[in-house]
């Protein structure tokens, strides 16, 4: 096994094919075939299941990219320390739900640092994706929330993805909804005044399990839903159709604008308030590097400020 056989491997799973994978590592389609031919045949295994669409990991591929990654990353690391001409920049992401105080964090720790010598990613994006991107370290740090309702579930799907979960705020859910709604002058809203305005999810994928909602009360049965996949769209369904959605409370006005508001939500017996605990995952026995723990330290001032939330 060698060095040049891992990014190939690697290149292959993020292209999801061998001829898009060999233009961009600037070889022959028979030679990169013939490659990872011999490297499954070395390592006893099938990495790819291959189709006329393109190719997939198989179980086996998936768990070898992820010591793939790791190995070749550290190899990349020591040409960026020690390498003659190396001029590859560090890198740092981010996955997170779709939390404004994540992105303030991520802008404000990006200032910091000389971003002509650093290449930065935030990928706001699906709970499962958050998770994946961390555990295959595509992401240094993931931003998630467990409640009573999905705990159990998540911090089983932490454990199995080897990751920790570390705590940064509690708070309850609030109704987030435009200024201009009816109910936002509100003092607390039932979920009965609900029932004639559209909620408003975002989108985890067909498969995806309820425990993986970034709402709270996901499992209800509501007359009117519409899920959407970014924050700016959910926004505007927000001014457009009146719509709310279950949320954190944290509203960033530096980035989301002060046109939003966040109303304390009333429980009932059938639909319980629950404490949110949002958190920061990352992968279990990882020390941070700098810009991670400048942005978790940024995290933590943020979430520390009263005037970051509505009480």
């Amino acid at each position: 096994m060698t060095l040049t056989q891992l990014n190939y491997i690697i290149t292959i799973a993020e292209t999801k094919s061998i001829n898009k994978a060999a233009e961009r590592l600037y070889v022959s389609q028979p030679s990169l075939t013939s490659a990872v031919q011999e490297l499954e045949k070395e390592m006893g295994i099938t990495l790819f299941y291959r189709s006329g669409r393109g190719v997939t990991l198989t179980n086996d591929g998936a768990e070898f990219l992820l010591y793939a990654r790791q190995l070749y990353s550290e190899y990349e690391g020591i040409l960026e320390r020690y390498g003659k001409n190396g001029t590859q920049k560090k890198k740092f992401g981010v996955s997170t739900q779709h939390y404004s105080f994540a992105v303030k964090a991520f802008v404000d720790m990006a200032k910091g640092f000389d971003m002509s010598k650093y290449e930065f990613a935030i990928r706001e994006t699906k709970t499962a994706e958050v998770i994946s991107d961390v555990s295959t370290m595509k992401s240094e740090i993931g931003i998630v929330y467990l409640s009573d309702f999905n705990r159990k579930s998540m911090e089983k799907l932490l454990r199995s993805s080897n990751l920790t979960f570390h705590h940064l705020i509690d708070c309850k859910a609030y109704v987030y909804l435009w200024k201009g709604h009816p109910l936002a002058k509100e003092t607390s809203i039932g979920f009965e005044q609900l029932t004639e305005y559209p909620c408003l999810a975002f989108e985890q994928g067909d498969s995806s399990s309820f425990y993986l909602a970034e709402e709270i009360l996901s499992t209800n049965d509501y007359p009117r839903i519409i899920r959407a996949n970014d924050r700016a769209t959910m926004l505007n369904l927000m001014v457009g159709l009146n719509g709310y959605t279950l949320c954190s409370g944290i509203i960033c006005e530096e980035l989301n604008g002060n046109e939003f508001a966040a109303v304390p939500f009333r429980d009932d017996e059938e639909n319980q308030n629950s404490t949110m605990e949002i958190g920061y995952i990352v992968r279990k026995n990882v020390i941070l590097s700098k810009m991670g723990e400048q942005y978790v330290c940024l995290l933590k001032h943020y979430l520390e400020k009263e005037e970051a939330y509505t009480i």
